[in-house]
């Protein structure tokens, strides 16, 4: 009689099964049974899913969710009990907000203690990790949490799991079991995992989509308004073509993706404020916060949609954006809505037409403005996040990815590193820093043949657990260029600083609290976990070569560090202590 499986192999079967590639895992003491199935696994050659061990949990529910993010498809990421779970730490916060599908497994600590089952405690760590609620650790950031408490039905439940997972708004879930369930040998369930499909993407009501239709047409000065839209890549030329053919100009705020090519003449930039205030017709689709109220207001009498998988932001207790008419809906559907009823063949609108060469006016006065701020800085060979911004731009071709995490300067490299191509540009919606570290590597491994570029600051390379990535991206033969650019400390938090006690004593006295001194060598960080090329920029003639050998390094297979030196944003002196 055929040996029966064991509920780990079950687990890593029904993985394979729906399609999961990659296992970042970090593994330990609950793990033998998942270690002895993968073992197994490769003794009958069965390679998949491959195993991308991480030294760091932060590093491994990163790389998942850039993988998720650029393809969509959740991955696996397999922890250890408790203390794994907790390092995963701001990363499980950054999936839930970027709404990307991710399946987190966790052992539990064993549940007897005198040997009663295979699996049975055996060392003294087995109660220190005995948690009260270990679940509690994510369960306000997980779509869905559940504990194996038997193999007998582990592929419904994983499968269940991808469902919940993949089922729009997406997002992490959470599964554990015990080293006792993960041994038992159980027999094999016939489970069709076409039948666990994630939900049909949803249309808007029809009458709803007429009214819309009907208000862009007759309206004087509308707006779109997206964050990420483009997080499904074919939605980008359907928002050109809705554009185009009803003249309706976008802003992309907070971008999180490319949702609509930077150089098109509808493209109003980044920052709807000043546009919302004209506006007549807002149509907020695809974003968490259209406009910041402190910032700027629509205009009275103005109308707005927001269209959104969760227009009401269901799961941010604080949350509200007046307008007239909220849509549960997917972008991508409402796009199709919108071009199946105009006509195929349309003739020229005189309004479109003259709401298309008043946004190009308008958006063409924005880009000189840019224009002429990066190039004083260019004349006088000044290192400043638009300067870094524009030479990488001329060093890149129109397929080069690039990941913006340049936090308080991520609104000047998205204006002066331009990308045009759908999935050419990803953030991070969360707001734990160092996403960028793991989240390029998964990028990169799942455009393997496409350059791969992250941006970031000084203080989200600290957080981004850089002797884990480093080491990650060496092992597995992962090479993406890293940009630093160093300001010397967290400028995000000197600027709120700055908006509430402008010229108090804070800020007279230069003592903000936010200084890392530029004394780290991060080029050398990433050298020594990884063996990554690097070099530290600290004048603007050295710039260009540094980057082009950047680029070439990671062209040859090797990892690269960049670190550009930029005037610091505060030069305060330590506390004695």
């Amino acid at each position: 009689m055929a040996q029966l499986p064991s509920t780990a192999a079950l687990l890593l079967e029904t993985l394979r099964e729906a399609g999961v590639r990659y296992l970042f895992a970090n593994f330990g003491s609950d793990h033998p049974a998942i270690i002895e199935a993968l073992a197994a696994d490769r003794e009958r050659g069965i390679e998949a899913p491959a195993v991308v061990i991480c030294p760091h949990e932060y590093t491994a529910l990163s790389a998942a969710h850039g993988y998720a993010a650029a393809t969509g498809e959740p991955q696996a990421v397999f922890i250890h009990t408790d203390v794994g779970t907790a390092n995963l730490g701001g990363a499980v916060h950054n999936a839930a907000r970027a709404r990307v599908p991710v399946f987190i497994f966790a052992g539990l600590t064993p549940f007897t203690l005198e040997g009663e089952l295979p699996g049975s405690r055996n060392t003294h760590i087995n109660h220190l990790q005995d948690a009260p609620d270990q679940h509690a650790l994510v369960r306000q950031y997980v779509k869905w949490n559940y504990d194996i408490r038997t193999g007998r039905n582990v592929p419904q439940l994983v499968h269940r799991a991808l469902q919940i997972a993949a089922s729009a708004p997406a997002g992490p879930v959470y599964l554990t079991g015990a080293r006792e369930v993960l041994a038992e040998e159980v027999p094999r369930p016939e489970v069709m995992p076409q039948q666990w499909t994630a939900i049909a993407p949803v249309p808007a009501p029809h009458d709803l989509v007429d009214e819309l239709i009907r208000d862009l047409q007759a309206s004087r000065t509308p707006v779109i308004v997206t964050t990420y839209l483009g997080r499904s890549q074919t939605s980008v030329a359907k928002l050109v073509d809705v554009a185009e053919r009803l003249g309706v100009p976008v802003v992309e705020y907070n971008a999180e993706v490319l949702s609509f090519p930077y150089d098109h003449l509808l493209h109003l930039g980044d920052d709807p404020h000043p546009v919302i205030a004209d506006a007549d017709l807002i149509v907020a689709i695809d974003t968490d916060a259209p406009w910041l109220a402190g910032s700027g207001r629509p205009r009275a009498g103005s109308k707005v949609f927001v269209i959104n998988e969760d227009p009401l932001q269901q799961s941010i207790p604080l949350w509200y954006v007046p307008a007239d008419r909220f849509i549960r809906a997917d972008s991508g559907v409402v796009l199709d809505q919108i071009l199946a009823r105009l006509p195929s063949a349309p003739e020229v609108d005189p309004r479109a037409r003259q709401r298309t060469e008043s946004a190009a006016v308008r958006g063409r006065e924005m880009r000189e403005r840019w224009h002429d701020a990066v190039h004083a800085d260019l004349a006088a060979g000044r290192l400043t996040p638009a300067s870094v911004s524009h030479v990488l731009a001329g060093l890149i071709d129109h397929n080069t990815i690039v990941l913006n995490e340049a936090i308080s300067e991520a609104p000047t490299v998205w204006k002066h590193l331009p990308r045009r191509e759908a999935g050419t540009v990803f953030g991070n919606r969360g707001t734990s820093l160092g996403w960028s570290g793991g989240g390029a590597l998964g990028v990169k491994l799942a455009n393997p043949d496409r350059t791969v570029v992250s941006i970031v600051g000084d203080g989200t390379f600290f957080f981004s657990v850089p002797s884990s990535t480093y080491w990650v991206a060496e092992r597995y033969g992962i090479p993406v260029l890293t940009v630093v650019l160093d300001n010397g400390g967290w400028n995000a938090t000197k600027r709120n600083l700055t908006r509430q006690h402008a010229g108090q004593s804070a800020d007279r006295n230069d003592r903000y609290w936010v200084n890392l001194q530029q004394s780290a060598d991060f080029p050398a960080i990433a050298a020594a976990a990884g063996n990554a090329w690097g070099e530290t920029v600290t004048e603007f003639h050295a710039l260009h070569d540094a980057l082009q050998t950047g680029l070439a390094k990671v062209a040859e297979g090797v990892p690269a560090v960049i670190s550009v030196r930029l005037e610091p944003i505060s030069r305060q002196q330590e506390d004695a202590l």
